[in-house]
């Protein structure tokens, strides 16, 4: 990467809010609303060896003077958060409500760090119902955790505005309907949040078809046909052109049709032209799949063929316009099989990006086994990959033809952690699956994700950021910091309380995989239920309520209790094929939730969960809306 990312002026702003933030900082943590007189502080940017996409820093911090030099603006903010953690601060969750910052005095400050991050994509995907408030918060905290990106899926964050606040799937709160002029102004927030930071921004995603044919807004299901006009565009299935299920942006389109690539590039270098902010820019094709086109110059090649030489299109066009916007390619659903003959003309432009959906996460990218030869490519008849070697067969088909930086877009904080009640699991094969990276040839990580996913903590994601920083930390060091921070003298039994929420718990049950009647499934979340209705009020009796952050901590894990035994109570039933116990039980749980949600709208996904809960687990909804 040759090109700067930033340009001048907002590097100067990211360097003023990393000076900002320090000073507020060293306020705090010395007790004043000042800097001593004699402290001289020293930031500085640039003149490392390093590209601005990649971030290093070193620290050098006495009573007297505080020197960080970062291989870009960003990477100073990184290294004031490493010298406050260093200090004594703690940023366990979203929010400035959650930093923990003790009372020090200068002259105990005696820090030497210099480091470089062990990977250059270090982020968070938008996913769920969000308000602007949580999408602000965790923007804030991605930097002090040690991540350098943010993804707003979608080409503007719409639909997960709207989802929270229609408050859809929750009738306990009244829809607040957004007019354009108060999205626009939050789009602005949060591209002043992101940009103030130097975080590098993707964009994009699925809705580049719908764009292509006239619909602004991803997800937007459309009641009418399509024209005629429109029609020749769109995908040939089973002899019709329509919208896939009613939805244009999960309708393909007739990729070997001229009008129809050339509307797909003309959305993508329009946008590109329009938004210079974005710095990796997705284009990937509908979402869902076995819905691709059938006409009889579409199967006389393969859709990864015509990916690719519609990337090729629109990388030839922006280049004519002068746009150095990076590319991010995906592998995923039918895109999982490589080019039989296509090729990039241009690859650095691209990033490719690996996203096993359909994964397990029973087990980690560690447990792997050899990876099998990939099944022959089928239209409108593949099956997803489950298995890690299955999934890994195909990232490695890709590598060989196409040997890219890249990242895997994972998603245990997507589906998978519903499962695991206790986060507990989920952390370490997130801890795993990092350790993994580098040998699976993946340079970072971005986690497509609920951004309220901090119930009952923000472990995992903690432990993501930290470890895709270094990811030679050892596990146990990284409980003993987090839980610590939250739990105080209480951390070591509420660690141990969660993990045996985590051993009665299962990530792929809840996420669709494996079959719903299960007696071994229904015995374990039974267990589980028990576990946590005995095992509970000996820790609530521990929790100590006068530390910082504890109280609001063990308020979340009283909630977090009676969650647990209504959840695994109706998993229980329907594992066991119980459908009326099963119903009445998961009524009662959606009850409890709503009803809940404002309080503790923070740390879980109402939507999220009611969503993942019925497309995938086997629960179905109780309204329209």
């Amino acid at each position: 990467m040759t090109q700067p990312i930033h340009n001048a002026d907002q590097s100067h702003d990211v360097l003023q809010f990393a000076r900002s933030e320090l000073n507020r900082y060293l306020c705090r943590l010395f007790g004043g609303s000042s800097l001593p007189e004699d402290m001289a502080i020293h930031l500085a940017a640039g003149s490392m060896d390093h590209t601005l996409a990649d971030d290093a820093y070193t620290i050098h911090a006495r009573p007297d003077r505080i020197e960080i030099q970062g291989s870009n603006p960003r990477a100073v903010l990184l290294g004031v958060y490493r010298l406050l953690f260093e200090l004594g601060c703690r940023f366990p969750m979203p929010g400035q409500a959650w930093g923990h910052v003790p009372r020090i005095t200068p002259e105990r400050i005696a820090v030497d760090v210099e480091q470089a991050a062990a990977f250059r994509h270090r982020g968070v995907c938008i996913e769920g119902a969000d308000s602007l408030e949580n999408i602000l918060a965790h923007i804030d905290w991605l930097p002090k955790i040690g991540c350098n990106s943010f993804f707003l899926q979608h080409l503007e964050p719409e639909a997960f505005l709207e989802n929270w606040y229609s408050h859809k799937y929750n009738p306990k709160l009244a829809p607040e309907p957004l007019d354009a002029e108060r999205k626009q102004q939050m789009y602005q927030a949060i591209n002043q949040a992101i940009a103030c930071r130097g975080l590098l921004q993707h964009r994009g995603g699925h809705g580049w078809t719908s764009q292509a044919i006239g619909f602004h807004h991803a997800c937007t299901r459309c009641a009418q046909p399509p024209s005629k006009a429109v029609q020749k565009l769109l995908a040939q299935i089973q002899g019709r052109r329509e919208y896939w299920n009613g939805v244009p942006s999960n309708t393909n389109l007739c990729y070997s049709e001229p009008d129809a690539r050339r509307a797909f590039a003309d959305a993508v270098v329009l946008y590109a032209q329009e938004h210079p902010e974005v710095d990796y820019l997705h284009v990937w094709l509908a979402d869902e799949y076995n819905n691709i086109c059938e006409c009889e110059r579409c199967r006389s090649t393969t859709p990864s063929d015509q990916y690719i030489a519609l990337l090729n299109e629109i990388d030839a066009r922006l280049s004519t316009a002068g746009l150095a916007t990076r590319i991010v390619l995906l592998l995923y659903q039918e895109l999982l099989w490589p080019p039989v003959k296509e090729k990039l003309s241009n690859p650095s432009r691209f990033t490719l990006m690996f996203a096993p959906i359909s994964r397990t996460f029973s087990l980690s990218y560690a447990q792997r086994g050899p990876a099998p030869s990939i099944p022959p490519y089928r239209r409108n008849r593949i099956e997803l990959p489950h298995s890690l070697e299955e999934n890994l067969a195909f990232l490695e088909a890709w590598q060989s033809q196409c040997p890219l930086d890249s990242f895997v877009y994972d998603y245990p904080l997507g589906r998978a952690h519903y499962g695991d009640l206790g986060y507990h699991h989920i952390a370490r094969i997130i801890w795993q699956d990092i350790r993994e990276l580098h040998s699976l040839g993946l340079n970072g990580y971005i986690s497509c994700q609920e951004l309220r996913a901090a119930f009952p903590n923000a472990f995992p994601e903690y432990v993501m950021g930290r470890m895709l920083w270094d990811p030679t930390q050892p596990f146990e060091d990284l409980e003993r910091e987090y839980y610590s921070a939250l739990y105080a003298d209480a951390w070591e039994s509420v660690r141990d309380y969660l993990a045996g929420i985590s051993r009665r718990s299962c990530c792929d049950y809840f996420n669709g995989i494996g079959p719903r009647q299960d007696p071994d499934m229904a015995a374990l979340w039974a267990q589980g239920s028990d576990y946590v209705a005995h095992a509970y009020p000996a820790i609530q009796r521990r929790l100590p309520v006068k530390a910082p952050l504890s109280k609001q901590a063990a308020e979340i894990l009283d909630y977090h209790a009676k969650y647990c035994t209504l959840l695994m109570r109706a998993l229980s039933a329907l594992a066991a094929g119980n459908d009326p116990d099963a119903a009445s039980l998961w009524k009662r749980f959606m009850e409890y939730i709503r009803e809940q949600e404002v309080r503790y709208q923070p740390y879980l996904d109402v939507y999220r969960v009611l969503e993942v809960a019925t497309k995938y687990t086997g629960f179905c909804l109780d309204m329209p809306r």
